[in-house]
């Protein structure tokens, strides 16, 4: 079975998945870092390198594929597009042949807001206090991307609302709608 994490940027795809995988013994691969393993440099550097974000979702959908076309079980913290665009196609194609679970994890624009985590160029988290008007800003640009993203993330095979559940808690509510 491989356990595929959606959601907005910053819902914390990735801290799940990790506790996930540990909890149920499945590898763990976040596909922000297998893109950068992949293409030897960090995100920011090869979107800039891409004529759209399109063009680096095509790039970063190769590295999607790749993983999925291994034989083991695993969690996969996705992006926010991670069943639309390129990535669907992809998703998709696998589902065909392969006992995937898409997983959407929802929290409020408020509480993602407050988990925002900054990244240099070179993929380096950075100490960043934001005043009222950034925080303003960043509220803006979460609630668009939650219009932005809302009808590809309900494809999901499974919605699970995390809103104000501790992070070690969450992976025991996957594992109990996934029954496993």
């Amino acid at each position: 079975m491989i356990i595929y994490l959606v959601g907005i940027g910053c819902v914390g795809k990735t801290n799940v998945g990790k506790i996930l995988a540990d909890k149920i013994d499945f590898p763990f691969y976040d596909l922000d870092e297998e893109v950068e393993r992949y293409y030897q440099k960090p995100i920011e550097k090869i979107q800039n390198e891409c004529f759209s974000m399109n063009g680096f979702r095509e790039k970063a959908s190769v590295v999607l594929d790749s993983i999925l076309n291994q034989d083991e079980n695993s969690v996969i913290a996705g992006t926010p597009a991670g069943l639309k665009y390129s990535y669907l196609q992809v998703y998709k194609k696998h589902k065909k042949k392969k006992d995937i679970i898409s997983v959407h994890l929802i929290d409020s624009p408020e509480n993602i807001l407050g988990r925002m985590i900054f990244f240099d160029v070179d993929s380096k988290p950075m100490e960043l206090v934001l005043s009222d008007s950034l925080k303003k800003k960043y509220l803006t640009e979460i609630k668009r991307d939650f219009n932005n993203f809302k009808e590809s993330l309900e494809r999901a095979d499974l919605q699970v609302n995390i809103q104000n559940i501790p992070v070690e808690k969450i992976p025991d509510l996957i594992i109990e709608a996934l029954k496993l």
